[in-house]
């Protein structure tokens, strides 16, 4: 179902005469992020001129852009002998006054199209989206470089509708030969405050995503350390072995070399048994 459909856009894409058409935004398989705050991606006029009969000569295409604020259904591409405009984006304040040229291109015939198949190799993506795509407003350094030649296509402003307008032109006469419709209009992105900003989870604001971090974090150090705590307690104590050596030495050390005749007498004292014969004794006094 799903072919059968693109077959009859496809039909009536040819059979469509040019002056029914409008410019469309680039399909989001090309282009995911369009339009961006300064910039609006377009899918080129292919096989559209030249639907209905082959065009003989040379012909190129010019891309006219005019902001929402200007009047477009008075807007003018070309004057009264069929020569097309050329005004520029200084000129008209950014299509603000009236339509600017924003780009000029040869009309590239259906039959030498690169294939879609050939999206896949990376080395001829640039090739595929330059013959399928024009991007308004990708010409940063135009408007200031003083030796700039060509078509300005400087960038676009933000939160601000535009409309497209597809030319083409006879470049053997210097002459119109055909156009499309002024695109429906085409609003750029807007710059979101930093209040604005949904930060996710709990809309938190910047300084607390912060904090949190740092406080995520620092168990993490604390639980280094106190293993570095623990390990250097090991070190400075050494093996259980040589504790005990130490002591025994201690010991040693402690205890006279000759404790003398009464010195037995008096340890047998503080001994055990003695102390048990002591208290047979007694008893036997007692009986």
């Amino acid at each position: 179902m799903s072919a059968l459909w693109a077959l009859l856009a496809l039909g009536c894409l040819w059979l469509g005469s040019a002056v029914d058409l409008q410019p469309e935004l680039a399909s989001m398989a090309f282009v995911t992020n369009n339009p961006t705050l300064t910039t609006v991606a377009l899918e080129k006029p292919l096989c559209m001129f030249d639907s209905s009969a082959a065009l003989v000569g040379t012909y190129e295409v010019y891309l006219y852009v005019l902001a929402e604020s200007a009047s477009f259904r008075n807007a003018s591409v070309q004057d009264r002998t069929g020569v097309p405009l050329s005004l520029t984006f200084r000129q008209t304040e950014g299509g603000r006054t009236a339509p600017y040229k924003a780009a000029a291109f040869a009309l590239q015939p259906c039959s030498d199209l690169p294939s879609l198949d050939a999206a896949g190799d990376v080395s001829r993506v640039s090739e595929i989206l330059r013959a399928y795509l024009v991007r308004v407003g990708a010409n940063g350094t135009c408007l200031s470089d003083p030796n700039f030649q060509g078509v300005c296509n400087p960038p676009l402003s933000a939160a601000t509708e535009y409309r497209f307008k597809y030319v083409l032109v006879n470049m053997s006469t210097g002459l119109v030969q055909d156009q499309t419709l002024w695109s429906d209009p085409i609003r750029t992105n807007w710059l979101t405050r930093y209040s604005a900003i949904d930060t996710w989870p709990g809309r938190r604001s910047g300084d607390m995503i912060v904090i949190t971090s740092i406080l995520g974090s620092l168990p993490f150090f604390l639980l280094l350390g106190f293993t570095g705590t623990i390990f250097l307690s090991f070190v400075d104590t050494g093996s259980p072995d040589g504790g005990t050596a130490h002591d025994s030495q201690v010991t040693q050390e402690a205890v006279p070399e000759s404790l003398g005749a009464s010195e037995p007498s008096y340890t047998s004292v503080n001994r055990g048994p003695p102390l048990d014969r002591a208290e047979v004794y007694s008893s036997k006094l007692q009986d």
